[in-house]
């Protein structure tokens, strides 16, 4: 079978909750510190993830993290989803199925409870995002941990992932270099420039491109990406911005080794058993129009239109299964699926700052709107089955009998209204409420009949209402409750049989505590919450052939963050959480019968997490840090009867800075070539080898 090429242009666990009660005559007896100014803003940050209202992450009643520039330099995370699984409560699920973004926060995982947003959009339709994947272009990551809806609505029950481009920035041009080399064949380029054209127009350029042998057998992997923006201020209190990303990446062709006899075998640590003509590539197009301006002092309004196109293609063999009579794997699942996906929209919001019965109150309101499609074509996922050595394996080529062709459309029209509002009650006690409601309709066409499979509309509502109450002007105590809704299925994927389903709805409680220590040392936040998910789609008792929409899942847990400047050159940040996921109502069919999942973990999910890092700038020019990441076991099926294994990586960083304008950086990511399986893809005993020991060099330079 031949596939058409895609072209591209260049262009410490549980002990760290305790932390945050220690006294605070035990804090302040702390020497004296100058805290960086990448640590300056600290819970004072406004990131957009936590409301449209321009609240600090102090003044919002959710937990909300913002992974900055500064932080995923110092850790050296070269990827998107790389950086952000080191945030609080996440853990990473990434695989080149899911387009290497999938994640799991809070007992949910993938995409369709948790959001993945660009610059505060998101591409409609439940699928694994491709973009952005480097990390070079990136400013900042925020991350909304809990349901979302009321901002950003459907599908966010688990959290939200906001990545932040880098901005054009008024002033004189600055450019900066950065070149990287590492083990397993690692090479990077990278380029930054940005400044005033003219007194009232500024400009913006990044591009970036990296290559590397993977840490599998055959796991060549390629990135590129170029962004670039023009800002306008046309008028005074007015500004236009116009902005264009692409990027094109070619993951690992990788997917995993399968279990042998029930268990997994290290000896297989870099085999892969992928076809040998195996291709996947991610090609990605974001361009937006800005405007946003004040017509007055307590007026603000943002306007962005967008197009966003993205073309993937898959071409393996992606199903390998341990035949113990034969000795020997079981290739099939020849695949090839290629998505043409497509989305214009429109969100337009307008903040107001003033008075309500004479007490301080800001409002947001505003519409979502876009037209999304998703053109399908596949070849039924089936090939031609066959058996390779286990050790040694001669997997051949791509082999299906079965026309690669385009299946289906789905198209989306989604509309939403939303408005927010934070009523400061008094000095110490303020009111944060929001309501959203969204409308979609699905379609689906057949393009093999020429026929309209079906046609449905769906609705939701959102809300969330919060309070805070400072304690004292550095410690604050929040609650909150709301609502969110995910949807049954991918909605660019849905089939007939998937539209019959309503939308699933989650519903949180969640309490926390805040503070900003004394003379800027730092913070710490801890947050305990309750979620129930309803209307998952359980098996029929009456009839296994069919699912019914009255299952129930839940989660409830403890997260604990602390950053600390221990001195005026050593520096600790740290996080932990313990969460319990179960199933409370769900049922599946194994071999025609109904069996109860009661009580038993949704796969995927750790329930213990905790990363840790520690700075030391041991001489002025010469910074030493390094720290570790701990994730839980998790259960591969939800029969819970194979359990992928937790595993703790640990990484190291030297840093020297012979200039302001040049650095030299050693990373070593687990350092200790730990062996770990990340995630399972395509059958529960198919599991996703973890990356080994990765060290990189890079050399940065402004002029």
């Amino acid at each position: 079978m031949s596939i058409p090429r895609i072209p591209f242009k260049p262009f410490v666990m549980p002990a760290l909750l305790l932390l945050p009660v220690l006294p605070a005559h035990a804090i302040q007896s702390l020497d004296p510190v100058t805290v960086r100014p990448a640590e300056q803003q600290g819970l004072q940050q406004a990131p957009s993830a936590g409301s449209r209202l321009g609240l600090s992450i102090q003044n919002t009643p959710a937990s909300v993290d913002v992974i900055s520039r500064e932080r995923i330099d110092a850790r050296g995370d070269t990827t998107v989803n790389e950086a952000t699984s080191r945030a609080t409560g996440f853990s990473s699920l990434a695989h080149p199925g899911n387009s290497g973004s999938d994640l799991s926060v809070r007992g949910f995982t993938g995409s369709s409870s948790v959001m993945h947003l660009y610059d505060g959009v998101r591409q409609y339709g439940g699928l694994g995002v491709s973009y952005p994947f480097h990390a070079w272009a990136v400013e900042r990551i925020e991350v909304l941990r809990g349901p979302a809806s009321v901002i950003d609505g459907d599908g966010a029950i688990g959290g939200v992932v906001n990545v932040v481009p880098r901005k054009p920035r008024q002033g004189a041009i600055r450019h900066e270099i950065r070149a990287g080399i590492g083990n397993r064949g690692q090479r990077s380029l990278d380029f930054d420039s940005s400044g005033s054209i003219s007194e009232r127009l500024a400009y913006r350029i990044d591009a970036s491109a990296e290559r590397g042998d993977g840490w599998v057998d055959r796991g060549k992997h390629s990135s590129q990406g170029l962004t670039g923006a023009l800002q306008w201020q046309f008028l005074p209190r007015w500004q236009l911005q116009l902005s264009h990303a692409e990027g094109r990446h070619k993951p690992m062709r990788y997917f995993g080794v399968p279990l042998i006899d029930g268990k997994p075998l290290e000896a297989l640590r870099r085999t892969n058993y992928n076809v040998q003509d195996a291709r996947i590539t991610f090609r990605d197009h974001w361009s937006e129009l800005t405007l946003q301006g004040s017509p007055s002092d307590n007026v603000a309004v943002r306007s962005r239109l967008y197009h966003i196109r993205s073309n993937r293609l898959w071409f393996d063999a992606e199903n390998y299964t341990w035949d113990a009579a034969r000795q020997q794997i079981r290739l099939a699942g020849d695949t090839a699926i290629r998505h043409h996906q497509k989305q214009t929209g429109n969100t337009t919001d307008v903040t107001f700052d003033g008075k309500l019965l004479g007490i301080d109150n800001t409002i947001s309101a505003g519409f979502d709107l876009n037209h999304s499609s998703l053109q399908h074509d596949n070849n039924t996922y089936s090939g031609n089955p066959r058996y390779v050595s286990l050790l040694s394996p001669e997997t051949g080529f791509f082999d299906s009998d079965l026309p690669f062709i385009p299946r289906y459309r789905n198209t989306a029209d989604q509309y939403a209204l939303f408005v927010e509002d934070r009523l400061a009650v008094t000095g110490q006690l303020s009111l944060v409420a929001g309501l959203r409601h969204d409308r979609v309709r699905i379609r689906r066409d057949d393009l093999i009949t020429g026929s309209r499979a079906f046609s449905r509309t769906w609705n939701s509502t959102g809300h969330r209402l919060g309070a805070v109450y400072a304690l004292t002007p550095t410690l604050s105590v929040y609650a909150q409750h709301s609502r969110a809704a995910d949807p049954s299925t991918a909605p660019l994927m849905m089939s007939a049989s998937g539209a019959k389903a309503d939308m699933t709805i989650g519903r949180q409680i969640e309490v926390g505590l805040k503070q900003s220590l004394p003379q800027q040392r730092g913070e710490w936040t801890l947050a305990a919450y309750n979620i129930t998910k309803h209307n998952l789609q359980s098996r029929d008792p009456a009839n296994p052939e069919n699912s019914i929409q009255v299952g129930k899942q839940s989660s409830r847990g403890l997260e604990g963050t602390l950053s600390l400047a221990l001195s005026s050159t050593l520096r600790l940040d740290a996080d932990a959480t313990v969460l319990r996921a179960r199933y409370d109502d769900f049922n599946d069919a194994v071999n025609g019968a109904i069996v109860s999942r009661d009580g038993n973990t949704p796969p995927n999910v750790p329930e213990r997490l905790a990363n840790l890092w520690l700075s030391w700038q041991m001489l002025p020019q010469w910074t030493l840090s390094g720290g570790a990441r701990h994730v839980g076991k998790r259960h591969a099926n939800r029969a819970n009867d194979l359990t992928l294994p937790a595993y703790t990586t640990a990484d190291l960083a030297l840093k020297w800075q012979p200039s302001d304008a040049t650095t030299l950086a050693l990373h070593g990511h687990n350092i200790f070539n730990r062996h770990y399986y990340s995630t399972v893809y395509y059958n529960e005993k198919q599991w996703f080898v973890g990356e080994s020991r990765r060290v990189l060099f890079t050399i940065d330079h402004r002029f």
